[in-house]
């Protein structure tokens, strides 16, 4: 299964630092303290921190577990396929693939030349920071053609018509994405032109091994175990990160205890891990009309608990530049969304969507914890500025969250919501206007019907 997705926890103006995680606040309890050498926030932080990479790495071996996949191979994911990733994005084509080099050996990346619809070739290192977005907007000279992606201070040689991109280490990911734009099959067409290849034979180091775990059931004291080669095995930009290392360092020395083990593991899944899950899906960002974003996306600075928690919600966030994502899970109440019952998200005729976007919007529904898209008798998933909703007489524009359409949910403008469970909604903005990167525009509030 491909556990990736295209979107993230998502945004506006708050930054969120290490003196005002909620995580790092949690009170003393001496019951589950595992020492009294490391506070709760000291090991708070250290698993934070270290499981933005851990999930990086799981990511690795699942996608490398998969049949005819390698280092610098592209997956071609067939479009329409919503009920195998999690919080997917079902308006563009997508291309995946892990990019591998070496000091002597580059890959070479070439993308066909395209025209009319937003695309754009997604560069991320292994702690999920984007190292860069080739596209029109950002290589203005080299909007296509070939790329040739080398290993850090690299002298090896490239091709003399290929455009030189230095990544951070040995292992970097790319995601492509197509704009479907309502002709599907010339984008497909235009997808498998995206081509990659090894300039050489690469030194192939493989994933690092990790314990089994999933976004319900997260990795405990086990993230602990082997953080030597885990920290070793990409350098990571933040600023903050030889602090927060010697904390991941401090917190594992204590774990290889087996009198102090079981009580780390206790603290972590009692607290540090149901605090950490609510502010991933809650907290992690500015909130107005409850849906939550951050301005702080794609490229973290020192907010490594945003990182993680982007990560954790919604792997492979692309720069703020280039997309700004909303999530909630609360209606207008401040309740959590709840399947069985009906909102309705009414946009006003002077406050379309459309217009804080310069390339195009979606608004799409995923279960909770899951966040994995929910099957209907319509196969609808999204609604985007392609195929959206039926507009009002007046111009503005209602789109209906419910189990089913009726009377009062109009088929047009209904999106299929799990029946008696708990959802997620998604809305992305890509190449956003400066009204959303500033955090001054959020999607109206969900408001319950009845």
């Amino acid at each position: 299964m491909n556990l990736y997705c295209q979107s993230a926890v998502v945004l506006a103006c708050m930054t969120v630092t290490v003196s005002t995680l909620p995580l790092a606040g949690l009170a003393q309890d001496k019951s589950v303290t595992a020492a009294a050498a490391l506070d709760e926030a000291t090991i708070s932080d250290a698993y934070v921190y270290l499981l933005g990479r851990a999930v990086v790495i799981r990511q690795e071996q699942a996608d490398l577990k998969e049949k005819g996949i390698g280092y610098n191979v592209i997956k071609y994911n067939p479009i329409g396929k919503p009920l195998e990733w999690v919080n997917p994005n079902l308006d563009v084509t997508n291309n995946e693939a892990w990019i591998l080099v070496d000091d002597n050996t580059p890959a070479l990346l070439e993308i066909p030349r395209i025209e009319g619809r937003y695309y754009t070739a997604q560069i991320l290192d292994e702690w999920g920071e984007v190292i860069t977005n080739i596209n029109p907007r950002n290589y203005p000279q080299h909007p296509s053609g070939k790329y040739a992606l080398v290993a850090p201070g690299s002298n090896a040689e490239i091709p003399a018509d290929a455009v030189r991109i230095e990544l951070r280490s040995p292992k970097a990911k790319m995601l492509a994405r197509v704009e479907l734009r309502g002709d599907p099959e010339g984008a497909v067409a235009l997808q498998k032109r995206f081509k990659l290849a090894s300039l050489g034979q690469p030194k192939v180091t493989p994933a690092l091994p990790m314990a089994t775990f999933d976004n319900a059931k997260l990795i405990g004291v086990e993230l602990f175990d082997n953080v030597d080669k885990v920290l070793a095995s990409a350098p990571d930009v933040s600023p903050v990160a030889a602090q927060l290392q010697a904390k991941v360092r401090d917190v594992a020395r204590l774990a290889a205890d087996p009198k102090h083990r079981a009580n780390i593991d206790n603290l972590l899944r009692t607290k540090i891990i149901p605090a950490f899950q609510k502010y991933s899906v809650a907290e992690a960002g500015a909130i107005k009309n409850n849906w939550i974003g951050t301005t702080v996306i794609g490229n973290y600075g020192d907010d490594f608990a945003i990182r993680t928690a982007a990560n954790y919600v919604g792997l492979w966030a692309n720069a703020r530049h280039e997309v700004i994502y909303f999530v909630t899970t609360r209606d207008a109440d401040g309740k959590p969304l709840d399947g069985s019952r009906t909102y309705v998200i009414d946009f006003p005729k002077t406050g379309l969507p459309d217009e804080v976007v310069n390339a195009y919007w979606s608004l799409s529904v995923v279960d909770v914890p899951g966040f994995v898209a929910v099957p209907n008798r319509l196969n609808r998933y999204t609604f985007n500025s392609v195929t959206p909703p039926k507009s009002e007489a007046d111009g503005s524009l209602k789109i209906f969250l419910a189990p089913k359409s009726g009377p009062d949910v109009p088929e047009s403008n209904w999106l299929p919501a799990p029946d008696g469970k708990p959802f997620s909604l998604t809305f992305r903005t890509y190449v956003p206007k400066d009204i959303v990167k500033r955090g001054d525009w959020f999607p109206p509030a969900i408001i319950p019907v009845n």
